[in-house]
């Protein structure tokens, strides 16, 4: 059955394969970025840096309302003060992979320990 565009979020994931001295400057740089995404573009729901325990990968999760609020985001991001091409360069990603998800299914844990269950549609 098809959801609703209405109710669909819209999920950027980027993964970075870096040497491991990298990845602590990648991070910073990272959540530099996203920051400013956050607070210059509107339809901001979330957003997580993840690094692996080897050194090798971090992995970028950006969450927004609608698509086009993360792709205009995106956008910015390639022609930010960083832009993301020299973020890759800075960085000597080996392989940067992108991918686009519309949100389905969520589940969160609240204050109180409940856990919660989001079906869109």
């Amino acid at each position: 059955m098809p959801v609703p565009e209405k109710n669909r979020s819209f999920t950027q994931l980027i993964e970075f394969e870096i040497e491991p001295g990298q990845q602590p400057a990648l991070v910073a740089a990272l959540s530099r970025q996203t920051e400013r995404l956050a607070q210059h573009h509107s339809g901001f729901l979330s957003a997580s840096i993840q690094a692996s325990d080897d050194g090798r990968r971090v992995l970028n999760y950006l969450q927004w309302q609608t698509r086009e609020a993360g792709e205009a985001a995106f956008q910015g991001f390639e022609s930010g003060e960083q832009d993301f091409w020299q973020l890759i360069r800075t960085h000597q990603a080996k392989t940067v992979t992108f991918g686009s998800f519309q949100v389905l299914h969520s589940l969160e844990l609240s204050h109180d320990q409940a856990l919660h269950c989001n079906l869109v549609g």
